[in-house]
């Protein structure tokens, strides 16, 4: 085990021994359980439906209390409170008593004290804790009873929208890992533009809202002339049809602003759909395959290793891979969680970069794009869906892409200036870092010897784009 892994372990035991400590001085919190078997799935609902209702109850004031801030009733109290560590150690207490389904009461104690103590509106850690106090209490609570489609609420699709938008426009997380992957795509195919007849067909394997692709339209639109017309084709996977339809919708309209010298084209596939194996293909057009995040999950309509087999039998000239970096594997719930806190913490502590703490947008993303996810990831088993972010180091994945016959493309000295000048033009709060170690604020690290680019914040690498050639 490294180092930074037995650091992470070390402090979760601490953590987890403080609680025990402190629930000695206190009451006993898990002596209905005294006399359980402990081979067997204890979920004692009814023996604690006042508990329960303690801290629905707590939550539900700790919401009206957030609600009050926003509208500047309360100036002072629980938003100003900034001494996070105490708080994560009793999350992390929290989520091995969820963990260890013998320790209910302790659990339900200790969410009753987390939702006392944590507030959407207040600092990065607070707002954190509080979206995974509601997943380890949806968690807790399971499926069955009445209150987990309340603690697990699903925004709405336009909501959804609406918020990841506003995420995109202000930060640099997503258009870090769409510019930079463009920019590797668009190099691809200069390098075989006197031979590609001016075509280019992008297979995007999670094409969601589409965002990734103005910025190539545009560039592609920059190049072309009347005596000069270029080709670019989309085809683009999705979930669901009325998402795709609406993606097209939105690409198409805005490949017409630039004239008729870019023909564009795009081809939504439904997930699943036996259509992928019989993909269009032109004579000499350059194919560029995107995975964006597609390699995170574990949804995938084919498996990891299928996926890359297929994608290495279409024979492109290029694959951009973006990746989410994690430190461990996700074998177990508490591994699961701790990497999740860990990403999820930068995640929101970015967002003070450049977002002020009192605004809705902020919140908007929080609750609707960010805090989704974090419910999700911790209950996904619980719902019978098969996702989980895989969060891997670079190593891991670069021998994965070894192991399925690709070798890694050089990231261009343009991909670099172009990421440290969108951090430039979307950080405002602290200064720019581009070295290795060290440092506050977002950063960019070029890594593996020029092959890999990464965004990290402070300390911790958030994404990571590398791309590749089939051998």
């Amino acid at each position: 085990m490294e180092d930074s892994e037995e650091e992470e372990l070390l402090n979760l035991t601490l953590s987890v021994d403080a609680g025990r400590k402190r629930r000695k001085k206190g009451r006993t919190r898990d002596s209905n359980n005294n006399n359980s078997n402990t081979n067997s799935v204890i979920i004692p609902i009814k023996s604690n439906e006042g508990m329960i209702f303690r801290l629905l109850q707590m939550r539900e004031l700790m919401l009206r209390q957030d609600h009050r801030i926003r509208k500047g009733v309360v100036e002072d109290g629980i938003n100003n409170n900034k001494n996070g560590l105490p708080l994560i150690h009793l999350l992390l207490s929290t989520a091995t008593a969820v963990d260890d389904q013998r320790n209910y009461c302790a659990a339900l104690e200790n969410l009753i004290d987390l939702y006392q103590t944590v507030s959407l509106t207040g600092d990065s850690v607070q707002r954190v804790v509080a979206y995974f106090a509601d997943g380890l209490a949806a968690r807790l609570l399971t499926k069955k009873s009445p209150f987990y489609d309340m603690l697990m609420e699903e925004p709405t699709s336009e909501e959804e929208f609406l918020a990841f938008t506003d995420l995109y426009r202000v930060s640099p997380y997503y258009q870090f890992a769409h510019f930079t992957a463009n920019q590797a795509i668009l190099e691809a195919y200069e390098e075989e533009e006197e031979r590609n007849n001016k075509a280019l067909h992008v297979i995007d394997f999670d094409v969601s809202y589409g965002f990734q692709w103005p910025s190539l339209i545009q560039s592609l639109s920059e190049k072309a002339t009347s005596g000069n017309r270029i080709s670019l084709r989309i085809t683009g996977f999705g979930n669901n049809l009325k998402e795709l339809q609406e993606t097209e919708a939105r690409l198409v309209s805005f490949s017409k602003g630039f004239g008729n010298h870019l023909v564009f084209e795009f081809q939504g596939l439904l997930r699943g759909s036996s259509r992928v194996f019989n993909l269009r293909k032109k004579k000499n057009e350059t194919v560029a395959v995107n995975l964006v995040s597609y390699l995170n999950t574990s949804s995938c309509f084919m498996k990891a290793s299928d996926t890359l087999g297929f994608v290495h039998s279409l024979s492109p000239s290029i694959v951009v891979l973006v990746k989410q970096e994690g430190s461990r594997s996700l074998k177990t719930f508490l591994s699961r969680f701790t990497e999740s806190l860990h990403y999820f913490a930068a995640m929101f502590d970015s967002l003070d970069d450049c977002l002020p703490l009192e605004s809705t947008e902020r919140l908007k993303i929080e609750k609707k794009v960010l805090g989704k996810e974090i419910k999700s990831m911790l209950n996904y088993d619980m719902d019978g869906v098969d996702y989980c972010p895989k969060y891997e180091r670079m190593e891991t994945w670069k021998g994965r892409m070894e192991n399925h016959g690709f070798v890694g493309r050089k990231i261009s000295s343009k991909c670099v200036i172009q990421a440290k000048l969108l951090l430039k033009m979307r950080t405002h709060y602290y200064p720019l870092q581009f070295e290795e170690e060290g440092g506050g604020g977002f950063r960019v690290s070029e890594r593996d010897e020029g092959r890999v680019i990464s965004l990290g914040w402070q300390n911790r690498f958030l994404l990571t784009v590398s791309s590749w050639q089939p051998v």
